[in-house]
């Protein structure tokens, strides 16, 4: 009888399985979200469409209005174009948004259609915008979707004033981040008594209150005036530089905007560099308020770092999230011994490396990971926690590990979105939400008695 078991074992070059990450439409439509009256388009089936956003509402749990092409096989064969327009007239006619980001997908992209060609050629209503970027499903993530879609703002939209005039604001790009991190940029910002444009910008939209009156375009957003000014601002601040990177050096390409990219201000070095970045460029003072909850993160991390010193942990997730994370639990003592994004990017390996072996410890790294590569990982060198999106619930459950849910997508929890993992408030919340998580599992596994508790 031949022998069955191979003798070798190839690596997987192409097959996936559980992916760390979603499609490229996904980030461009909630990029485009952040726009000011914005309906976003995707040019493609209608099954597409309702994935995106079926996505997107079981997240940030809002309803998410797109707009679809609705390809059949006529269109798959012969091209998008007739229903692109009709969509598009039909679109003003109708829902009349201030704007309209139209994002392709695999079934456009594949069939070539030239999205910018077809709107060129077509009449636009007086007062209204059309902007598109190209994001294939089949190469990339969310998070290069998102990039190019918000690139697209600034390549479309943006114009400098004539005569060359600054507007002395400060542009800021915050990556794929949730309504509430976003917020929370912006009350530091405030707090500094700096002017921003930041984009684009889902506070207002996607985390609205409940009154009794539905808006189809809610009332935040950046607007396209703003847009079109970024052109003339002092400098741009990228957070993230998979997610925001790429518009900032188009802005500084096109209008010798001064681009400064950081990392996601998640955890206490991070949230430095932003604030001494911010301090640089504008001069202006950090307020005592802030300078306090530094101090207050600071003694919380002193108090509990018997909880996390020398605790095993995997992240996973997005790219621009993993790394600063990576960067806060070294910090707290931690050992991230796995790392992996879905997101591929030599990049990425070269900036979490940087940081192992800057903290003198190795690790399993990987940019264009699956869960089931972490998940081999994880039986041959187990951990105590897990930190990453829903996604890794399985692997929790089969390896029997707390899992801390951080990024996108978060599917099977709520309030999330509302608040924020970024600043040193968003910090204390991780340091909760990770402690919470260690304690709860300690309290599961050891026997005692309620007059043994000591505070």
């Amino acid at each position: 009888m031949q022998d069955l078991v191979p003798k070798e074992f190839k690596e997987r070059n192409s097959l996936v399985i559980n992916p760390v990450k979603t499609c490229q439409p996904i980030g461009a439509m909630y990029a485009a979200l952040g726009i000011h009256g914005c309906l976003p388009h995707s040019h493609g089936s209608q099954g597409c469409c309702s994935y995106h956003r079926m996505h997107l509402t079981k997240h940030f749990r809002e309803p998410v209005v797109a707009s679809s092409s609705s390809f059949t096989e006529g269109a798959s064969v012969f091209g998008g174009r007739a229903n692109l327009e009709t969509a598009l007239k039909n679109i003003f006619a109708v829902y009349d948004p201030e704007v309209v980001a139209i994002n392709t997908t695999c079934l456009s992209e594949t069939i070539g259609d030239d999205v910018t060609s077809i709107v060129s050629g077509m009449e636009i209503p007086p007062g209204k915008t059309i902007i598109n970027a190209s994001t294939p499903s089949y190469v990339g993530s969310h998070v290069v979707g998102f990039a190019n879609m918000v690139k697209a703002m600034v390549k479309q939209l943006s114009e400098k004033r004539e005569p060359a005039q600054t507007n002395n604001k400060l542009n800021l790009i915050p990556g794929f981040v949730d309504p509430g991190d976003i917020r929370e940029m912006k009350r530091i910002l405030e707090a500094m008594d700096i002017d921003y444009i930041l984009f684009p910008d889902q506070s207002d939209v996607l985390d609205t209150p409940l009154d009794g009156n539905y808006k189809m375009y809610p009332d935040g957003g950046v607007t396209i005036p703003e847009l079109k000014d970024t052109a003339n601002s002092k400098a741009t601040i990228a957070l993230g530089a998979l997610a925001s990177q790429p518009a900032a050096f188009e802005l500084e390409k096109m209008h010798d905007v001064k681009a400064y990219t950081l990392k996601t201000p998640v955890g206490i070095k991070a949230t430095d560099e932003f604030l001494m970045q911010l301090l640089k460029i504008t001069g202006q003072e950090i307020p005592a308020e802030i300078e306090k909850e530094r101090g207050q993160l600071v003694d919380i991390i002193a108090d509990t770092h018997h909880q996390f010193h020398g605790k095993k942990v995997a992240i996973y997730g997005d790219p621009d999230i993993v790394i600063s994370l990576t960067e806060f639990t070294l910090s707290m003592g931690m050992k991230p011994i796995h790392v992996l994004t879905g997101t591929p990017g030599k990049d990425f390996e070269a900036e979490i490396n940087k940081m192992l072996k800057d903290a003198d410890w190795e690790s399993n790294v990987a940019a264009g990971g699956d869960l089931f590569q972490l998940h081999q990982w994880v039986k041959k060198e187990p951990v105590e926690l897990l930190i990453g999106n829903s996604y890794g619930k399985l692997v929790a459950k089969q390896e029997d590990i707390p899992l801390v849910r951080v990024g996108f997508p978060i599917l099977d929890r709520s309030v999330h979105s509302y608040l924020p993992k970024i600043g040193y408030k968003g910090a204390m919340l991780l340091v909760e939400k990770i402690s919470s998580a260690l304690l709860d599992r300690k309290d599961r596994d050891t026997d005692f008695e309620l007059t043994e508790f000591v505070l």
